[in-house]
């Protein structure tokens, strides 16, 4: 069983709030770790050692930086197997899905350290003689990181290597469901990062609260739904601190046109059932145009059939269950409520039972077939393993369901039509376009959304330098 206070200052402390426990998805009698949260005083208490920290900090080079995170990588990956069974445990996901997330946020913090050591200061020209003109960045300062339970490392990682390689202190507050994940990560900074550096405060939203609010804050990082990302868009914006939200999606494949069916369908399923669906880059509608309806319907609900349902630790398992108990319900009533507007169920379409995995939070892969765009199942974030399919006859009417969302992080296409290829990418709403593959991101592109699904710079690739830095104007007279 995990046991983790908070790490305040380099000291591992216990949190003066509330202890809580954290319980594996597939079995939740069972009890995976043991924690307590922090006050808003011990916050305050990061804050000013964050502080601190980060004044020498970012006086160092950024290649010196580099080479310290590196350092500090290298040690997460020395931890690999350790963080794999974390994530499993406290998430839910396949063991394979977990170390993929590992390498995944590895590599991707390698990018960030090279990304830091690129020029981001170019000279400008004057428009008067005699003078020599520059813009330059400087570490923002302390930055808060909010982070969720679907993506145990990879969402904190997307966070801490940035911040420090662009010379910043951060503080991380992980999901409750998952944070023995965070606490390995913090483990593996000491000795190699300065104290007060990277620090943890764990707890509920008493704790996020606290952190996204206080006035010792530059920067807030936030991964989450919707209606939480507000709230803290809110609590950041009484002290002016910058913010990157990463929020919800309701992505999109179009399927127009294939020569190879059955390639696209299994791109499709893979970014749909990855993390059980809940992964904010998921698939959850297929638009159809309406010649290849029934051999897109009956192909995805074969490969959802095919489906294994279990423990992440079971050899064979392909999906893991809902992460707890309120997402599971989520799902359901989501479901309920699409097929009483008149969605018929493909397959699926109910919670399952398990062997061997008492009272696990497990969802049937489902495909919902007779949907249209103004139902719920068409337009809300459901962030479970369905799937829903609707037909158009014209690619105008596929592009306004496309975009007819308030959602606008990801969408993909599938044709061999180079024109309507030049429309996407011209028309679709969304911060990640794909043509002819599923919504899998690159280690080193941006990684964000636009509308409802996103606020400020992405994540990671060359636009983060404009979050986890300032700006500044320089004007030199000869």
């Amino acid at each position: 069983m995990f046991e983790y206070g908070n790490l305040i200052d380099g000291q591992w402390r216990r949190g003066l709030a509330a202890a809580f426990t954290t319980h594996n998805p597939a079995r939740p009698a069972e009890v995976v770790g043991s924690y307590t949260a922090a006050t808003a005083a011990q916050v305050d208490e990061a804050v000013r050692a964050a502080r601190t920290a980060q004044a020498h900090w970012r006086s160092l080079p950024p290649t010196e930086r580099g080479v310290i995170v590196e350092k500090f990588v290298a040690a997460i990956e020395a931890k690999k197997d350790e963080l794999a069974q974390a994530i499993s445990l406290e998430q839910g996901k396949p063991l394979v899905e977990s170390r993929g997330e590992t390498d995944k946020s590895c590599a991707e913090a390698r990018f960030m350290i090279g990304e830091a050591a690129r020029s981001h200061s170019p000279a400008m020209p004057s428009s008067r003689a005699g003078f020599r003109n520059s813009v330059i960045r400087r570490p923002r300062g302390i930055i808060a990181a909010l982070t969720p339970w679907n993506f145990p490392i990879m969402a904190p990682m997307r966070k801490i290597v940035p911040a420090l390689v662009f010379g910043n202190a951060v503080i991380l507050k992980p999901s409750e469901y998952t944070p023995a994940t965070a606490c390995i990560v913090a483990t593996a900074a000491q000795g190699i990062l300065p104290d007060g550096l990277l620090q943890v405060v764990l707890g509920m939203a008493e704790t996020g609260q606290a952190l996204a609010s206080h006035p010792g804050i530059d920067g807030v990082a936030f991964t989450g739904s919707v209606p939480v990302g507000k709230k803290v868009y809110a609590a950041a914006a009484e002290n002016l601190a910058e913010v990157a939200l990463e929020l919800g999606g309701k992505n999109a494949a179009i399927v127009h046109d294939a020569d190879d069916l059955d390639a696209c369908l299994d791109q499709i399923i893979g970014a749909a059932y990855q993390c059980a669906g809940q992964r904010c880059t998921s698939i959850s509608r297929v638009l159809v145009h309406a010649p290849l309806l029934q051999a897109v319907q009956d192909g995805l609900v074969a490969r959802a059939r095919k489906q294994v349902l279990g423990s992440s630790t079971q050899a064979g398992v392909t999906m893991g269950p809902m992460n707890n108990a309120q997402q599971l319900g989520k799902v359901v009533a989501m479901v309920e409520a699409g097929v009483a507007e008149g969605a018929r169920v493909l397959t699926g379409g109910k919670a399952a039972k398990v062997p061997g995995c008492d009272g696990g939070y497990f969802y049937e892969p489902t495909i919902l077939g007779e949907v249209r765009p103004q139902m719920s199942v068409a337009r809300e974030e459901i962030f479970g393993p369905v799937i829903s399919v609707l037909s158009y006859d014209t690619i105008d009417e596929a592009f306004a369901i496309l975009n007819g969302v308030e959602f606008g992080l990801t969408s993909a296409l599938f044709t061999n039509d180079l024109a309507l290829v030049q429309r996407f990418i011209a028309e679709s709403e969304h911060g990640m376009l794909h043509v002819n593959h599923g919504t899998i991101p690159e280690n080193h592109m941006p990684f964000g959304g636009i509308k409802h699904s996103g606020v400020g710079a992405y994540s990671v690739g060359s636009s983060a330098v404009n979050f986890y830095t300032t700006e500044h104007a320089v004007y030199i007279k000869a």
